[in-house]
């Protein structure tokens, strides 16, 4: 059949296999009766969370392909930012989607909520997987809730396909964006110089006592204002500056992905630091979407059953509550309690290296 007969002719309906797609709405194979209005729409606003799942794990491997080498080129940070900032525009996406669920009242739920068994959103593979793609590790996870054993006991039991598992496991065994964020940034000329630990150690010990001048304008404003007394203001200060000096020379060694996320962080305006510091930025967007999606979803779920149990045996809400303390990029959630004014910030050396001079 030639390519201009009516009968080849492409349509909306062929390319996204409406057909198909909208024949999903049934419930699973003998889930009789059919699915009322309130169901329906359960079934759909979930099948829409994993569609966008699906693209989020897929943004997720491309910007892990192109930053997973030894040396990222640098024309490819800006296709990375693009990456993570569309995972983050679904999240939100996601988030404002809790709020057509609770167009279901309580009661409506509740009449079909039975039938969902023993399934929980635990269950949503894709979650997991884009978790394990960020790099939330297992030990993190609250009571123990260990998706790798969780989805390996499905597949034993025939309810997981052989080809879901792969991808988990494959998954799983890739470094996360957490990880090689972590090797690109201990690559950061700090200073025009790459990986020299004297270099970062002079950096670091610089921030340190320019945090340490700072605080004492810092002090005498508290106590100007009514803050407290300089007695008990001190001290908090000084726990501080002695975080800092523990979180970028743990065990008295330089880190120097923390060394290079602080000199990013601090010199943020330099032009050849605009992407990097963009890079950071755009993962901190991101957990931050993330968050509010958990937010938003555990309310819902307050909202629509109270402190009831999971139909999965969690703790239902108290479950998801809890989620809200996962964190993954900590270290770029830290550093900013390091910072100081630019004013006190000594100047970098080598700035001609980062395409601006002091005199600029």
């Amino acid at each position: 059949m030639s390519e201009d007969t009516p009968g080849s002719r492409m349509t909306y309906g062929n390319y996204l296999q409406l057909n198909e797609l909208l024949s999903l709405q049934t419930g699973p194979e003998g889930h009789n009766p059919p699915p009322s209005n309130h169901e329906m729409h359960f079934i759909i606003t979930h099948q829409a969370f994993e569609l966008w799942f699906k693209q989020i794990n897929c943004e997720l491997e491309e910007a892990l392909t192109l930053m997973n080498v030894p040396d990222v080129d640098e024309k490819h940070i800006p296709v990375v930012v693009r990456h993570l900032e569309r995972c983050s525009e679904i999240f939100r996406l996601l988030a404002s989607q809790w709020k057509v669920m609770e167009t279901l009242s309580p009661q409506d739920f509740l009449a079909f909520r039975d039938r969902l068994g023993t399934s929980s959103g635990f269950e949503s593979w894709q979650m997991r997987t884009l978790e394990m793609l960020l790099g939330l590790e297992s030990e993190q996870r609250i009571g123990g809730m260990d998706p790798m054993a969780h989805n390996k006991k499905l597949h034993t039991e025939g309810k997981l396909s052989d080809s879901v598992m792969q991808t988990i496991i494959r998954i799983d065994n890739l470094p996360s964006l957490n990880e090689v964020l972590g090797r690109w940034l201990a690559r950061t000329p700090v200073n025009g110089v790459s990986g020299d630990e004297n270099v970062l150690r002079e950096f670091v010990e610089g921030h340190l006592q320019a945090m340490s001048e700072h605080s004492e304008s810092v002090i005498a404003h508290m106590v100007k204002i009514g803050h407290g007394e300089e007695n008990t203001i001190r001290p908090r200060i000084k726990s501080g500056i002695d975080g800092a000096r523990d979180f970028l020379l743990p065990d008295g060694k330089v880190s120097p992905a923390r060394a290079g996320l602080l000199f990013i962080e601090s010199y943020r305006e330099l032009p050849l630091l605009s992407w990097p510091r963009r890079l950071i930025d755009t993962v901190v967007e991101l957990e931050q979407s993330m968050l509010l999606f958990r937010s938003h979803h555990a309310r819902m779920v307050e909202r629509m059953i109270g402190r009831r149990m999971g139909t999965g045996g969690s703790s239902g809400v108290d479950y998801l509550d809890m989620t809200l303390k996962y964190r993954i990029f900590t270290d770029l959630w830290a550093v900013r309690t390091m910072l100081v004014k630019r004013e006190v910030l000594p100047d970098p050396k080598n700035s001609e290296f980062y395409g601006f001079t002091a005199s600029n």
